[in-house]
């Protein structure tokens, strides 16, 4: 028998830990070298786990939900066994009312599917259900991939849930009289991310000024090369590259704001490395453009929408989330018209951009209107004075209402 052993991959030196989701196999399956067998979650990204060989899955060491570290142990794999077949006419087991047909591969990994979203109970939920005597797959779970929680289980009753078709939005039902609630578990990144705002405003003297952008000349020059950029490079010409040029170009004037603390050091960065926030199924992420000032507004371009698809796959890696010398965060895509974005630790400021409205300004003493930004700054002012503060997001509204500045670095 030949054994080959499921592990945890390799984590960051920043993530000391993970959890385990669900088992995409159950012992006694077949499985093919490289199936993806289970996804762990960190505090920053998902990651897949491979079968390290073709063969039986044997052994399932961790289950579903539980905590494991790098290099650990999660399952065995026999290269050498064979799968238990079902055939057509095996006997039922007594226990069961009636026999299952037997099924082709496909329909067994629907089956899997199927059974993998209804009667999956977390720990404490398949406790409170044992209690009651009540099956696990008699229960609609609205918890994640429709685990059973908690509250599901304090909430069943005896009768059969409904199927999930018959329910448009996961609710936990209440008796009557009572107004329902539902309680889920925090995920590692929303765990973590709610950590490392806390940290920041803990740790930060974080201070947020304001200024008004111009957006006409930008508009005027994304509508003029729109067409000819997309055929040449085969990414549409969006607005973030020209804020990232314009960040890039302010810090380069003013380096103590991609700087950061370190205990009572200033650590001045010699390079750009830009964070760019992205909204995703399982939460706001921060995948970063390294050397953004080497990077031309194809590259950029391209690398943002990198980002934004895998952040919605989760495929995010950790390397691409770590680091960072400066963010920035576009609420404006959302509808926002204004806020106080909180800075990325250890940066030490982060640039918040909204959405372009046509407003009333004043210019040379006549009422026009123009597509006008809200800008807003955020800065520790531990480090960060509000003179450079305020001159650094001049530079960056100057260089967004003359781009001429970013092509000839002015």
């Amino acid at each position: 028998m030949a054994v080959f052993e499921v592990k945890v991959p390799e984590l960051s030196e920043s993530v000391s830990e993970a959890t385990l989701l669900q088992w995409k196999k159950k012992p006694g399956d077949a499985v093919a070298v490289d199936e993806i067998l289970i996804e762990i979650e960190t505090d920053k990204v998902v990651l897949e786990v491979p079968a390290p060989s073709a063969g039986v899955l044997t052994e399932i060491v961790e289950g579903d939900g539980a905590t494991v570290t790098s290099g650990q142990v999660i399952a065995r794999i026999d290269s050498e066994a064979k799968a238990a077949a079902t055939p057509a006419d095996a006997p039922a087991p007594a226990a069961a009312p009636a026999a299952q047909p037997a099924a082709t591969q496909p329909a067994v990994a629907e089956a899997a599917t199927s059974n993998a979203k209804v009667g999956v109970a977390m720990p404490a939920a398949a406790k409170i259900l044992s209690e009651k005597g009540i099956d696990p797959a008699n229960v609609q779970g609205t918890g994640k991939d429709g685990r059973i929680t908690k509250a599901d289980a304090q909430a069943a009753s005896a009768a059969p849930a409904k199927p999930a078709a018959a329910a448009p939005a996961p609710v936990v039902q209440a008796v009557a009289g009572e107004r329902p609630e539902q309680r889920v578990p925090m995920t590692r990144l929303r765990a973590r991310i709610a950590e490392r705002l806390l940290q920041s405003q803990a740790t930060n003297a974080i201070l947020t000024t304001f200024n008004e952008v111009n957006m006409a000349p930008v508009m005027a020059l994304r509508k003029k090369y729109q067409e000819k950029f997309e055929k040449q490079h085969g990414v549409r010409l969006g607005f973030m590259s020209f804020f990232v040029k314009a960040a890039v170009h302010a810090l380069k004037q003013y380096p103590i704001v991609n700087a950061s603390v370190d205990g009572n050091d200033i650590i001045y960065h010699g390079y750009f490395d830009i964070g760019i926030a992205v909204g995703s199924p399982r939460g706001l992420v921060v995948p970063i453009l390294r050397d953004a000032d080497q990077l031309s507004f194809a590259e950029i371009e391209k690398k943002i929408a990198e980002f934004g698809a895998k952040a919605k796959d989760g495929k995010l890696t950790i390397e691409e989330m770590t680091g960072g010398t400066f963010s920035i965060s576009n609420g404006g895509v959302f509808g926002s018209m204004m806020s106080t974005p909180i800075i990325n630790p250890p940066q030490s400021a982060i640039l918040g951009i909204h959405a372009t409205k046509e407003r009333a300004v004043v210019e040379n003493g006549q009422v026009v209107v123009r597509p006008m930004n809200y800008l807003a700054l955020s800065y520790d002012h531990r480090i960060i004075d509000g003179r450079e503060a305020v001159l650094s997001l001049v530079a960056m509204k100057d260089a967004l209402e003359d781009p001429a500045r970013l092509l000839f670095d002015l």
